[in-house]
């Protein structure tokens, strides 16, 4: 299985067009792969061009992803990471990063 119930995600969605948001979602799979599909629960964050920096959606959303579709980039997260504690945030070299602020960091750019 390439993902278990129970694994955290970060995933990217590509953009198809220029103007079209910039999406991320981190959550945890909520149940095993079902015909290249994924249950997913956790937050969005869409990137805000007035900030330069991506914004967190209010609220829990469960969200179904597709793992064959090539416009998802997939990493998979430490299991012991605490969703909740999820952000974006500059590193000391300027690039954005995904953090939980106790000491996992993710590049992305």
């Amino acid at each position: 299985m390439i993902l278990e119930k129970g694994e955290k995600v970060h995933i990217i969605t590509r953009r198809s067009f220029d103007g079209e948001a910039r999406r991320h979602f981190v959550g945890t799979v909520m149940s095993d792969v079902q015909q290249n599909l994924l249950r997913i629960e956790g937050y969005t964050f869409i990137f805000n061009a007035n900030t330069n920096q991506y914004d967190r959606r209010t609220g829990v959303r469960t969200r179904i992803f597709s793992l064959v579709d090539g416009r998802h980039i997939v990493n998979v997260l430490p299991a012991g990471l605490d969703i909740e504690r999820v952000h974006y945030a500059k590193t000391e070299t300027g690039h954005l990063a995904v953090t939980d602020g106790r000491g996992f960091v993710l590049e992305v750019n």
